[in-house]
């Protein structure tokens, strides 16, 4: 499908984009259903690998000015950003994970994003597109609904200040309505804002806006979409807020329309908007397809495409397999170094800390040298952790590796990941098996928005998916058949379940089942049931199995697998337990 959309010749796009668009914020992912930290990193790889975009029309946008802001926003509500306390509220997380700058200079960053957008497509006709932005959700005086501060009107004074005298549209197509927006453009009379959502909000002064019932499908809404370009007026400059959150089963949103659906309306827009100055922005989107919105905008509107993206693709999976090939063996070994693997140890007459090798192949500079490439190690700078280093060690059978760092607001040393493995053979098979994965962010809290799973001690860091492919990675390089581990707890293996599967096919089908029955549960509710005995399987008590768990890097299937996993399924039937109030006497 990727090879059909590189023989096309794409019109040229520019895009703002930053690493630091990823919110230091490890529990955002949590936050009011789910917020999709990775959205901007996954539709850029995407657009890169389709050819849809070049490396060099992608802009590192500057943070934007306190100048611009004040066009837009009170002094006293800039101020009151300091406060990681008012950060806190508008994203929907404890205060204590907002750490230092590093939110706020996101913020900074993307808003800065949209104004290079508008300065630029002015400035050369072309279509821009800024991966974070949209945030219409901002009043001049507060923020609110993850919006902190207002990036198109802040733009739009912006490119007013820089001499733009026409008129500006801004077609806003997320599920809420652009709140935010009419506040700061409230009596501009060179602005039209016209609204397709599905939530009303109370009137909005100035705003050309309608409201579409819950669900309203593909066709009713590609009609409003219509309608409203056909109200709108000949503009010099548009802003299109191409809201991810319009989609079927999005926890925050859901007009219910396709993957398809939306890429038809982004299609109708950009053909419509095509030849005149535009900004595209990616507003909401809150399900693990928000991704897949905002990279299906950038091929609508530089390749015209309405090829879907193939829906087993990931992006943080093969973004990982491409800086896996730059990664020279030698490099992480230390094999290039003056004395070969222990031949330094036998010198000395014991081993040495410089010599020591993880699974016999990694040293300790190695594994930094990976974590740094794979953009783990910055993004943990970014939550505020300094001095980062590997130390390894052996533990009975198991290799040792621990991630140590320093806590640059307790200045304490801490240990934030912690991962034992071994090689074993399981089904015949050599595979990577990991005894224990810690992942902890010491500083943060566990709350109501955050809640304790069991075997945590403190929070996470946010980082399991990258994890999750590094051990893929390791068993790759090392040859390798998978990756096995015990899941001590349901959550776990919930986690897993997409690439994993339990050895034995009775076992994943009475995991299925247990999946299945669940399923009315959120899964910190769901975990803590099976871990408290509160699950009955077939009406007797059921205690969890953890039993082995892999990743096969070649998928190990049949038909009489299968057909055993699916009776196990079929007989299995788990319930809460009813509480049964005892008579009086």
């Amino acid at each position: 499908m990727l090879e059909r959309l590189f023989r096309r010749r794409a019109a040229r796009l520019r895009l703002a984009y930053d690493e630091a668009y990823r919110l230091p914020i490890p529990s955002l992912e949590g936050a009011r259903g789910g917020f999709e930290v990775r959205r901007a990193d996954d539709a850029l790889h995407y657009l890169l690998r389709a050819r849809a975009v070049r490396t060099r029309d992608v802009v590192n946008p500057l943070p934007v000015t306190y100048e611009a802001l004040c066009r837009v926003h009170t002094p006293e509500y800039l101020e009151s950003l300091q406060d990681p306390a008012t950060l806190a509220a508008i994203y929907s997380v404890p205060a204590h994970d907002v750490v230092g700058e590093g939110a706020l200079r996101s913020v900074r960053l993307a808003v800065g994003g949209t104004v290079w957008a508008a300065q630029e497509t002015l400035r050369s006709g072309l279509p821009t597109l800024n991966l974070l932005g949209g945030f219409h959700h901002a009043f001049r005086a507060k923020g609110s609904g993850f919006c902190a501060l207002n990036d198109v009107a802040v733009a739009i004074a912006q490119v007013r200040a820089d001499g733009f005298d026409g008129r500006v549209g801004v077609l806003d197509l997320d599920f809420h309505p652009p709140d935010g927006t009419a506040d700061c453009l409230v009596g501009d009379p060179k602005v039209w804002l016209g609204s397709v959502s599905g939530a009303s909000w109370g009137p909005l002064p100035g705003v050309d806006e309608q409201v579409l019932p819950p669900k309203a499908g593909n066709a009713a809404y590609l009609d409003a979409v219509r309608s409203a370009l056909g109200r709108a007026p000949s503009c010099g400059l548009w802003f299109v807020l191409a809201g991810g959150d319009v989609l079927a089963s999005d926890p925050l949103g859901d007009l219910g329309l396709t993957l398809g659906g939306i890429r038809e309306r982004d299609l109708l827009v950009a053909r419509r908007l095509r030849g005149t100055p535009q900004v595209w922005l990616p507003a909401g989107g809150y399900t693990p397809h928000a991704w897949k919105v905002l990279a299906g905008t950038g091929l609508a509107i530089t390749l015209d495409s309405d090829e879907p993206i193939p829906l087993d693709y990931d992006p943080l999976a093969a973004r990982m397999v491409r800086i896996s090939r730059t990664l020279a063996p030698e490099r992480l070994s230390g094999s290039d170094t003056l004395f070969a693997p222990g031949e330094l140890d036998d010198l000395l007459g014991h081993p040495s800390a410089s010599t020591r090798r993880f699974l016999d192949f990694y040293t300790a500079q190695g594994l930094e040298l990976a974590l740094e490439r794979y953009r783990v190690l910055p993004l943990l700078r970014r939550l505020g952790y300094e001095h980062l280093h590997v130390e390894l060690s052996q533990q009975g059978p198991y290799d040792v590796a621990k991630l140590h760092a320093l806590d640059s607001v307790t200045e304490k040393p801490v240990v934030l990941i912690e991962l034992e493995v071994q090689r074993r053979e399981l089904n015949g098979r050599p595979v990577l098996f990991v005894n224990w994965l810690s992942l902890r962010n010491p500083r943060a809290r566990f709350s109501s928005l955050r809640p304790k799973l069991p075997g945590q001690d403190v929070p996470g860091l946010g980082l399991a998916r990258e994890m999750t492919n590094l051990l893929v990675l390791i068993a790759k390089r090392l040859g390798l058949a998978g990756v096995a581990f015990h899941p001590s707890w349901f959550h776990m293996a919930f986690a897993a379940r997409h690439g994993s599967q339990f050895v034995d096919p009775e076992r994943q089908g009475r995991f299925l089942a247990l999946v299945r029955d669940l399923r009315g549960l959120n899964l910190t509710d769901a975990t803590r049931a099976v871990a408290e005995g509160r699950v009955q399987l077939n009406g007797k008590p059921y205690t969890w199995e953890a039993e082995d768990m892999v990743h096969w890097l070649v998928p190990q299937e049949d038909d009489a697998r299968r057909a055993a996993i699916a009776r196990a399924c079929e007989t299995a039937h788990f319930a809460l337990k009813t509480s049964v109030q005892q008579p009086s006497r």
